[in-house]
């Protein structure tokens, strides 16, 4: 089995773990909720505009920041972004134990001695 089917089957697995589905089905619930994706696109427009700003050497206004504080607020407290957030991060922990047993497996057989036959 080469190295790329070895990937693909790992990909597959990680497809199927309980950690990616949690996260897919946290992103389709973020999905599905209008008042967590309005203020997370007013954030972002509030954080593109503030970005403009100081790339012409303004400051964000304090309305700005303070209407961002609100928004910030709004989408911690909101179940629907805590789940993603969670589940998220439940997610990412899988995957830095997956590549630490990649690199214990690269370690382990850049140390084994090569055998040719012939």
């Amino acid at each position: 089995m080469s190295i790329e089917d070895k990937a693909k089957d790992l990909g597959r697995l990680i497809g199927q773990s309980q950690e990616y589905q949690a996260l897919k089905r946290a992103n389709d619930a973020l999905a599905q909720d209008q008042d967590a994706l309005g203020v997370l696109r007013r954030m972002e427009q509030l954080r593109m505009e503030a970005h403009r700003m100081i790339e012409r050497g303004d400051r964000p206004t304090s309305e700005m920041e303070q209407e961002l504080d609100t928004l910030l607020q709004k989408v911690q407290l909101n179940p629907t972004y805590q789940r993603l957030l969670v589940s998220q991060e439940n997610f990412d922990k899988t995957m830095a134990r997956v590549n630490e047993w990649i690199l214990d497996g690269i370690e382990r057989g850049a140390a084994s001695p090569i055998i040719t036959l012939g």
